[in-house]
């Protein structure tokens, strides 16, 4: 990471005393559903300024994204030459920002006007906790299962044949949950431990790099939790629609990055290759099964 974090300085200016969230939105092809996502945070009181970076957009993001900025003073527009991958995207965003807190927010979630208040107020009760999520749904009101989640194994999915359900963990009846990940599609954490561990690892072009910055948080002492009784709306999938096999690539690529950085030194030499071979075998089958299904 470069040294582009350092507008996160705490300098009293004017961004702060308006408010104490600063948001970040990575959009891609988001038309669908960026206006409303942005209308839903506007009406959160507690939000400063709202970043969004697009990446490359070739649909009608952007004119969504202006159409909304007329009426909303604290939103900034970014657009990429290029897509850099949600990481450095999200990592771009945060830099614009002054805020003690920051909020990465999917641009297909949609919320409620007191959502991040009350996830504030839950994050400042709980100094210890480094990055709070919420519990997400969607449209029939079923529960994202990465809303609360354990670390993944690529051991333990390639077993379970990339079952998402086999690291799914239930709530447990408390507002706030300690748990080992939360899902990236609204994730808070205080700016300066973002600053602190580096941003977002870019290497992780598209997923598993909310894994990724959840192990970490915890590895540098803080909590990971989710707030049982807040919940906000997840569409889900809208940005990968138009590339599904593109995406299915950098997820596979993604997993594999993970399992390199945390699980390979605690694997045994043997399993290692086995494990990249199953991997892209499911890759291949993916793949298959995607390109021949049927089209209603």
């Amino acid at each position: 990471m470069s040294g582009a974090f350092g507008r996160h300085e705490d300098n009293g200016g004017g961004a702060r005393r308006r408010g104490q969230i600063g948001v970040v939105v990575v959009t891609y092809n988001s038309a669908e559903t960026v206006q409303r996502c942005l209308r839903s945070i506007h009406a959160n009181t507690a939000v400063s300024r709202i970043v969004v970076i697009d990446n490359h957009s070739s649909d009608d993001t952007a004119a969504q994204v202006q159409e909304v900025m007329f009426d909303e003073p604290r939103l900034r527009f970014f657009r990429n030459g290029r897509n850099h991958g949600f990481a450095m995207a999200c990592n771009q965003g945060a830099s614009a920002l002054a805020e003690p807190w920051v909020v990465f927010i999917n641009p297909d979630v949609y919320l409620e006007s007191d959502t991040l208040s009350r996830l504030l107020i839950h994050a400042i009760d709980r100094p210890g906790a480094g990055l709070l999520g919420v519990e997400l749904h969607d449209v029939n009101g079923d529960t994202d299962r990465n809303s609360r989640r354990q670390d993944i194994s690529l051991y333990r999915l390639l077993r379970d044949i990339g079952e998402r359900d086999s690291v799914y963990v239930e709530a447990n009846g408390e507002p706030l949950q300690q748990v080992e990940a939360v899902s990236g599609a609204l994730m808070l954490m205080p700016s300066n431990l973002f600053v602190q561990l580096g941003g977002f690892d870019e290497e992780f072009r598209m997923h598993a790099e909310d894994l990724d910055m959840c192990r970490r948080v915890r590895d540098a002492g803080y909590e990971v939790v989710v707030a049982n009784d807040i919940r906000a709306l997840h569409i889900g999938g809208v940005s990968s629609r138009s590339h599904p096999l593109w995406v299915e690539w950098q997820k596979h690529r993604s997993l594999w990055r993970y399992f390199r950085k945390f699980e390979a030194k605690q694997t045994a030499a043997w399993m290692r290759p086995l494990l990249w071979l199953g991997l892209w075998s499911h890759f291949v089958l993916t793949a298959a099964r995607n390109l021949f299904a049927p089209r209603y």
